[in-house]
């Protein structure tokens, strides 16, 4: 019985990476308003739904920027929706201290990210690292 707990245990540890999102990695915002733009990691969270944390931030010029929002969420309870679409999650951007209701859509190596509060939206597409 022991033997056969761990070949499950195997098989399931060993499929996991088959069975990750297609949007998880690395993802390089658009530049905000100030020309600033950051490498966001997503992944998926505790709950199931998609999570994006700050890891890396860059001033206009291109040259990495020591912040305090490095480890923020930057997105959050993205619910997968399938063929590449997210909804009912959530968007800060830094540059407006603000947090907005979003989707997003995945195009190959390209995240669309829109994000509305009232009737205010805005839109951005991000590029893939890795």
């Amino acid at each position: 019985m022991r033997g056969l707990l761990v070949l499950l245990l195997t098989l399931v540890s060993t499929a996991s990476p088959g069975l990750a999102d297609p949007v998880h990695g690395l993802w390089k915002t658009a530049p905000d308003d100030n020309g600033h733009y950051g490498h966001v990691r997503m992944q998926t969270c505790a709950n199931g739904k998609i999570c994006g944390g700050l890891v890396t931030a860059f001033d206009a010029t291109g040259a990495r920027v020591e912040t305090d929002l490095v480890g923020r969420a930057i997105v959050w309870d993205m619910v997968p929706q399938g063929s590449g679409a997210y909804a009912d999650g959530r968007v800060y951007a830094p540059d407006r201290d603000s947090t907005y209701n979003a989707r997003m859509s995945l195009r190959g190596n390209t995240l669309g990210v829109s994000g509305c509060v009232a009737f205010i939206c805005r839109e951005a597409e991000w590029s893939r690292v890795q």
